[in-house]
């Protein structure tokens, strides 16, 4: 049995899995970040309290998704946005404190490595994972292993430049991938599709727009609206563009999309399909399927017990 920990910003999840991929304990606290010091604590408490449940199963490691950039060889915490983890030997602390040889890892790559070893993409061996929220964030998996780069900061596939002269995105570039691709940017898509477009059902879907969510441009399409419809079809160009680019990079066995937005399934992968089979440079031979994800938010607990193997 593992112990793995999925790390966010807004609750520290945990669970006891078994090596087969099963969730057998899951809990969850708080975030806590109004220290260091303090959010360590909270971390081991979740550790203990999975430990605690375990029951006479033997516990042979840790290991914990972080959002930022965290490298795996050294298992220090480099950078996380919102979380106070700045060049912060966690893999450490986790071990002195716990006793646990700790591994950490990105949190996206956690997701993806779940995904390719239990999920929608278990018959691959050789899978990108491509998840859909505020940002983007990716995982890389090569020979069912996590593809980290020399610092552990590879596969951040949400700022592959689309478009040089674009929107500025917080990274200091313009034109990123997740400027046009994420949820956030969808919902920004939807707004601006509304304020030209007063006469479109997706008005009354929203009731305004502050009320509008990454579903109401595909709601409105499936109710014939034509506005929402010219949304979800340009939204999936920016998709394809972007899927392109990695395609053409790493031809993977498998793209797996997660997040809310890949709940619209066939509404976002067909259409993808019929732009990659169009345009893709490698059109002959197998080629990349896409899927959606299956595990759901467990991913990041199950990847992360995973992270040492």
């Amino acid at each position: 049995m593992k112990i793995g920990i999925d790390l966010g910003g807004t609750n520290i999840a945990g669970g006891l899995v078994a090596d087969d991929g099963k969730l057998v304990y899951k809990t969850s606290i708080p975030t806590v970040t109004e220290s260091e010091e303090a959010l360590l604590s909270a971390i081991v408490k979740v550790i203990e309290d999975v430990r605690k449940n375990a029951g006479d199963a033997e516990i042979t490691a840790v290991g914990i998704g972080v959002p930022g950039h965290a490298d795996d060889k050294t298992g220090i915490v480099v950078y996380c946005n919102n979380i106070p983890f700045v060049n912060t030997d966690l893999a450490g602390c986790v071990k002195e404190k716990t006793g646990l040889p700790c591994t950490i890892g990105n949190d996206a790559n956690a997701a993806a490595l779940a995904e390719v070893l239990f999920g929608s993409a278990k018959e691959f061996n050789n899978a990108v994972m491509i998840t859909l929220g505020t940002g983007i964030g990716a995982g890389i998996i090569i020979d069912n292993k996590i593809f980290s780069g020399v610092n552990g900061a590879a596969g951040e596939l949400g700022h592959i430049c689309l478009y040089p002269e674009g929107l500025e995105c917080n990274c200091g570039r313009r034109g990123c991938f997740e400027l046009y691709g994420s949820a956030t940017a969808l919902v920004r898509q939807t707004k601006e599709a509304m304020e030209k477009n007063p006469e479109s059902k997706m008005w009354k879907l929203a009731g305004s727009l502050d009320k509008v969510n990454g579903k109401t441009a595909f709601d409105a399409m499936r109710e014939g609206d034509k506005a929402g419809k010219e949304v979800v079809n340009q939204y999936v160009r920016y998709l394809a563009t972007g899927v392109l680019d990695v395609i053409n990079f790493l031809c993977p066995e498998a793209i797996i999309f997660g997040g809310g937005v890949a709940k619209e399934g066939e509404n976002i992968l067909s259409p993808i399909r019929e732009i990659v089979k169009d345009e893709c440079y490698s059109d002959y031979g197998k080629q990349t399927k896409f899927l959606t994800a299956e595990l759901g938010n467990d991913a990041g607990i199950i990847g992360a017990a995973f992270l040492g193997e």
